[in-house]
């Protein structure tokens, strides 16, 4: 790659122009400041906001847990990204620990370390929001201005490049079945086609909120706060007073025993569908729908390895570019639960830690790791009466957890998900497919997998689950009974609060969600900038 397609550092530039940037991992007293807004969390909510609120001429405090990392930073080492990026270093879980959970723990959050694939919410999920929550803006047509305007600032297009051989597999499987696929769309600029965009983009290619909100956000003065733990928002009368921070240590976890205290006129909480609820749970914020931290919803994803004759180097080229939703579409949206295809990349340490096995199981599909395919199936949580997701709960120290009961339903919907992958990659020319459970041998045909696969006991720490998309527990609606946040993100019982990030949704998305929240975050933002200044927004750059 030639030095014209170096994509320069921002925040090493930024930070030469004097952006205005506190680590609270360096304070040797206690802080107060002040601000028109204060918004906790700077991923996808987060970041749009910023650079939409202080675009507008206010002034803005972006508080972030993690720390504010970059490409010099980005050295494609997992044991060094994980720790670094992820909450709880990548192996958050569910309460019963039958999910693992990935979610971004950095300035920018989770679309630091996403894998950039960017879809707009399926139509048939805003008809649903439109119906059930009394959302009348939930249509296709009020959100594409929103979602055009997100998409120029992030650069979101067609990948122009040929699939991996790993995303290639899903596209030759599905074909020979009849299996209609796509291609995903990517939020990426000179992209060098690394594949390892889930530990940081080395080349700022991706175009996170940590290269392109952020960034424009300082530029317009805001200051950005990292290593603070937003603890609690002090409430009073109906009003947020002022948000309490921990200042965390060097390691990014330990409180070093600093206080910093946020005032401002109003309150964004971005920090993601758990931490989120979380923090407004710990403030004592009033509930009146009782709905707060509840119907949180992950997508619910299967796991299916194939071995092929030829190395298939999952880990190299763009993460993810080819998609099914033929699953999504066999009947109503809330009919048996379906679920959406993808082939996601693969890294040895990732690998070991969530595929199925041990001994000398586990080290025999290590050792085949070259030729090994991946897929994922993710199951649409959310539009059934079965389907009621989890809640998000404190622990005795005040940190979240989410408690997500997998019912019949939703194995239904596993034991279907892990045939139809099994299905494609035998149609793909697998020689083996090892669906991921704790008793599922590797299969030689799709003979024996059609045979088998039925009658696996789906449960959970057999059944491999994963997820990277958290969404809901602050969910919006037009119906105060149905809803903590209305139709414009103000959260219900306080009047100088805005929840902006994927804790709105009244459901799961059917899709990656990182657009989605793109989309929805700019109209918010724009009227809550609208509203606190008295003339329209200043669009996205």
């Amino acid at each position: 790659m030639s030095k014209e397609h170096i994509i320069p550092d921002p925040i090493a530039a930024g930070l030469a122009r004097g952006w205005k940037v506190i680590d609270a991992a360096s304070l040797n007293e206690d802080r107060a400041l002040r601000a028109d807004v204060v918004i906790v969390g700077s991923g996808a909510g987060g970041g749009i906001s910023a650079e939409i609120l202080a675009r507008s001429g206010l002034s803005v405090i972006l508080v972030e847990e993690g720390a504010l990392k970059s490409s010099r930073d980005f050295n494609m080492r997992e044991a060094e990204a994980y720790p670094a990026l992820y909450q709880e270093s990548a192996a958050r879980k569910s309460a019963d620990k039958g999910i693992d959970i990935l979610q971004g723990r950095t300035v920018g959050g989770s679309t630091t370390v996403n894998w950039t694939s960017s879809f707009r919410t399926p139509p048939d999920t805003l008809e649903w929001w439109r119906r059930q929550y009394a959302l009348p803006g939930a249509t296709v047509e009020a959100s594409a201005p929103w979602f055009e305007m997100a998409e120029r600032r992030l650069k979101v297009g067609d990948w122009q490049a040929a699939p991996n051989e790993n995303n290639d597999i899903l596209r030759r499987g599905a074909r020979q079945l009849g299996i209609p696929t796509g291609f995903i769309r990517r939020n990426v600029n000179a992209c060098w086609n690394l594949g390892y965009c889930g530990m940081g983009c080395p080349t700022n290619a991706k175009q996170s909120m940590l290269v392109t909100t952020i960034p424009a956000a300082l530029d317009h003065g805001a200051t950005l706060v990292t290593r603070a733990r937003a603890e609690r928002l002090a409430i009073r009368k109906r009003q947020v007073e002022e948000l309490v921070c921990h200042a965390l240590g060097a390691d990014g976890l330990a409180p070093t025993g600093r206080v910093l205290r946020l005032r401002a006129r109003h309150y964004v909480v971005a920090g993601g569908a758990i931490n989120s609820p979380a923090l407004l749970l710990r403030s004592g914020a009033p509930d009146p729908s009782g709905m707060l931290g509840r119907r949180t919803f992950l997508h619910p994803t299967l796991i299916s390895a194939a071995f092929f004759p030829q190395r298939v180097d999952a880990w190299a080229g763009a993460p993810q570019t080819v998609y099914s939703d033929h699953f999504l579409h066999t009947g109503p949206v809330d009919g048996p639960m379906g679920y959406k295809l993808e082939a996601p990349p693969l890294h040895p340490l990732l690998l070991a830690t969530k595929m199925s096995g041990f001994g000398q199981d586990h080290a025999a599909t290590m050792r085949d790791f070259p030729h090994m395919h991946a897929m994922l199936a993710l199951l649409r949580d959310g539009f059934h009466p079965e389907s009621q997701g989890g809640h998000v709960r404190l622990r005795a120290d005040g940190s979240p957890e989410l408690d997500y009961p997998l019912n019949g339903y939703l194995w239904d919907g596993a034991r279907r998900a892990l045939l139809s992958m099994a299905e494609i990659q035998f149609a793909a020319g697998a020689r083996e497919v090892q669906v991921g459970h704790e008793m599922a041998p590797r299969y030689a045909s799709w003979q024996a997998a059609r045979k088998a696969i039925p009658d696996l006991p789906q449960r959970i720490h057999l059944t491999r689950v994963v997820s990277a998309h958290v969404m809901g527990g602050c969910a919006m609606s037009g119906d105060e009974r149905l809803g903590v946040t209305d139709a414009e993100g103000r959260y219900r019982g306080l009047g100088n609060l805005s929840v902006h990030d994927g804790s709105l949704f009244p459901t799961s998305v059917g899709a990656n969600p990182q657009l989605s929240i793109y989309g929805l975050t700019t109209r918010l933002a724009s009227t809550l900038a609208a509203a606190l200044t008295g003339r329209p927004a200043e669009p996205l750059a």
